[in-house]
């Protein structure tokens, strides 16, 4: 019995020294996260005052909601509101849609050595900056760019796409797409390993086409990760991508591709109307939130979905 005991008791102490080791190993990010995340949240203050930088939180006039009012009344918050719903939604359900192509397509490809290149060459979009591929784009779509050069050979007139209204919302649309779908198409490839290769030989001896087998074996087989995926996604329907738009638009597509953010950017740092701006991204987050809440409730719903 002495043995024993003797023998708990250094168990628990080697188990409560690898806590202790677990907690050190977080400790930096949760010092990072406290500092850049939960004490920032008390600035949400400023969207409740007429914030004056010299008297601070404490000095500064406090107006209630007046900000937010003001915010609805202007015309550029709506504009801007509709543009982000507009461009994060076709973000939203193109980022759904081509990965899930892309990746049923190359399940069906059987050269395994083909299919690592391909794999490799429409990840690396994914890994680069916004501030790296927008010069790239901005050269490519410029004036004198490979893309007006290529136009011109069928007589078309030269523009520069990214400064054009009409052509603006698409553009940052499909280079979004162009950029992450090789990454996105990961969850959906990794749903593709779960099905059972029995399902299709079965279906095959059957006679079973391969475009029917995708039909009614691969499509059912991954639709919980489609729901979930298309579900979570909810929750980053205001967020429009800044680094993206930041980095390619101009004063000449403000009317349609000027998003929530860039505004607030613009008004906030540039014009110094702090409250304002507190208010639009305090809006932005309570809307985000909630769309946040219902989509994990309706993934729990529909796909039995948890965190916890």
């Amino acid at each position: 019995m002495k043995r024993q005991g003797v023998s708990f008791t250094i168990a628990k102490k080697r188990n409560t020294r690898t806590v202790l080791s677990y907690h050190a190993m977080i400790l930096v990010g949760m010092v990072w996260l406290i500092l850049f995340n939960i004490v920032p949240m008390f600035g949400i203050v400023m969207a409740f005052q007429d914030y004056n930088p010299v008297l601070g939180f404490t000095g500064s006039k406090f107006t209630g909601l007046e900000n937010f009012r003001y915010l609805f009344s202007m015309s550029d918050s709506r504009r801007v509101i509709v543009n982000t719903v507009i461009i994060a939604v076709s973000k939203l359900v193109l980022n759904i849609l081509v990965p899930l192509a892309f990746a049923l397509l190359l399940n069906e490809v059987r050269q395994l050595k083909f299919k690592r290149v391909v794999q490799t060459m429409v990840y690396l979009p994914h890994f680069l900056s916004w501030v790296i591929l927008a010069s790239v784009l901005l050269e490519i779509f410029g004036y004198k760019g490979v893309f007006n050069t290529v136009l011109s050979l069928f007589g078309a007139e030269p523009k520069i796409w990214f400064s054009e209204e009409s052509y603006f919302r698409q553009m940052i649309i499909f280079s979004d797409v162009w950029k992450e779908f090789g990454y996105n198409a990961v969850i959906f490839l990794a749903a593709l390993t779960g099905i059972s290769q029995d399902m299709y030989e079965a279906a095959s001896i059957d006679g079973c086409s391969r475009w029917k087998a995708v039909w009614y074996i691969t499509l059912p087989g991954i639709a919980s990760t489609i729901v979930v995926v298309a579900i979570l996604g909810l929750g980053n329907v205001l967020n429009a991508g800044f680094d993206q738009v930041f980095n390619l638009y101009s004063p000449l597509v403000y009317s349609t591709g000027d998003i929530l953010d860039t505004w607030v950017y613009r008004i906030g740092l540039l014009n110094v109307q702090f409250s304002l701006a507190t208010a639009a991204g305090l809006f932005k987050s309570a809307i985000s939130f909630v769309l946040i809440v219902i989509s994990y409730i309706v993934a729990y719903k529909a796909a039995d979905y948890k965190i916890f």
